[in-house]
């Protein structure tokens, strides 16, 4: 049996009370909050004896919706008309009070089979923590409504995007990714301690590193995916990397076979601004059965190495050919240690752009280029 679902908010900025109505036959109602506090002219009848939910469980967590279910007393229970939904931000467990006696607060659905799916990118966002409390209601023929007291306050945390969300995120990407230009080495910035410590104390070898959260808040490789960062753009009149960077006046460059070749997999991680004009775009290589691989695997959209908009790896005559793709900014993570003797140090003649960092770099969510419609 299909279970109904709620997809909206009342409350929602962006939708208005009128359309939620239209679209979904949800009743605009006021509601009390969690510690019964009526609004003015909130038309709730005095409090009686309606089954309190208990037990609740959630379930089916995606990035922007869940199942709900409880349990309730059999007294009364087929009195209930309506269940009202408190879900809130758990840093703002205390904010959810009204701000105009016309504005409902509260996610509101007719009693249906339990369980109930609450979905809705207005209100809910990938990896983040709430807090959702329930009332049983009884809608009275005046238009008013007995309800039960609340239930006890559960938290539970939305999930990553997943690899549906991300295919719609790698086709937007596609959109602007531009004509590809032929590259032949990545390469990686840092200060020169970063190589002076990898010298000393990893034997020569750097090391992968969980990725840090700058980008897509549901992005699943964020906070989790560990990988060593390399870039591979050039530019455009000279077809070689170029000498400025906002990490570091120190460049490792390796030739891009040595990362980049048939038996590593590609795969896209990210699409993002950080409200500027210019777009990046995160890929991951991953060598073939690595731990790396087996993560992006269950995660990640593959692409194919040698026909994506992005990143290719081509043979011509016996030779490996690489071309990137010149109207995005790509950032490729490679999840295997690197030797240092694997390729060569140099201090760049550039400057360093500070402006150009991306570390723990927060996406525009109001970009119609690269966000999609799921939780920001």
């Amino acid at each position: 049996m299909e279970v109904p679902r709620l997809d909206h908010a009342l409350n929602s900025p962006t939708s208005p009370c009128e359309e939620v109505i239209k679209n979904l036959s949800l009743e605009a109602i006021q509601l009390c909050d969690r510690d019964g506090n009526k609004s003015q002219d909130s038309g709730i009848a005095e409090m009686e004896e309606l089954p309190v939910p208990h037990n609740i469980k959630i379930s089916n967590i995606t990035c922007d919706s869940f199942k709900i279910s409880w349990e309730m007393d059999s007294k009364s229970k087929d009195r209930i008309t309506h269940y009202f939904i408190d879900l809130n931000k758990k840093e703002n467990k205390n904010s959810n009070k009204f701000k105009h006696k016309d504005v409902p607060t509260k996610l509101v659905a007719k009693a249906v089979p339990l369980p109930m799916t609450v979905r809705g990118h207005w209100f809910l966002s990938p990896r983040t923590e709430y807090t959702v409390a329930v009332q049983t209601a009884s809608k009275q023929v005046d238009g008013d409504y007995v309800v039960s007291e609340w239930s006890e306050i559960i938290e539970f945390c939305t999930a990553d995007y997943s690899k549906v969300h991300l295919t719609q995120l790698l086709e937007k990407a596609e959109v602007i990714a531009g004509r590809m230009l032929k590259f032949s080495v990545f390469y990686r910035n840092q200060h020169k301690e970063y190589f002076d410590y990898i010298r000393e104390h990893h034997g020569n070898a750097m090391q992968p590193s969980v990725k840090d959260n700058s980008g897509s808040h549901g992005s699943p490789i964020s906070g989790k995916l560990e990988g060593i960062f390399f870039s591979c753009s050039t530019e455009f009149n000279t077809g070689k990397p170029p000498q400025d960077s906002p990490y570091g006046r120190y460049r490792f460059e390796i030739a891009a076979e040595k990362l980049f070749n048939p038996n590593s997999n590609l795969y896209f991680g990210d699409f993002y601004c950080m409200y500027t004009a210019y777009h990046y775009v995160i890929l991951v290589i991953a060598p073939v059965g690595s731990p790396g691989d087996e993560f992006c695997k269950q995660r990640l959209p593959q692409l194919n190495s040698k026909d994506n908009k992005f990143l290719t790896c081509t043979e011509e005559d016996g030779v490996l050919v690489y071309h990137h793709a010149q109207d995005v900014i790509l950032e490729v993570i490679y999840t295997d240690p690197v030797d240092l003797s694997l390729g060569t140090v140099a201090e760049i003649t550039g400057h360093q752009l500070m402006s150009l960092s991306t570390a723990n770099a927060k996406k525009d969510p109001s970009c119609k280029t690269c966000n999609i419609s799921v939780g920001r």
